[in-house]
């Protein structure tokens, strides 16, 4: 994870440790929500995994779909054969 993503998944973190159990483990998605942030900061980044979690939070409401929607896969270019 890149300084910044570290920086930027803080909240995250102290979503998942302190408001968390008090609010209950009822996501519509799997994996939840804050799962699904914590895991496109570390694909994506900081800016692009933002970008990703604000999409899926937007997604996480009572007409809103539910089920399995994993993060997507990075796109990068690498130097891998």
């Amino acid at each position: 994870m890149t300084p910044l993503a570290f920086i930027v998944s803080l909240p995250v973190r102290a979503y998942r440790l302190v408001l968390s159990p008090w609010v209950g483990f009822n996501c519509r998605y799997q994996p939840t929500c804050s799962a699904y942030a914590m895991e496109a900061l570390e694909k994506h980044g900081a800016i692009k995994g933002t970008w990703l979690a604000i999409r899926r939070i937007g997604r996480c409401h009572p007409w809103g779909s539910s089920g399995y929607d994993p993060v997507p896969d990075c796109k990068c270019k690498r130097d891998d054969p």
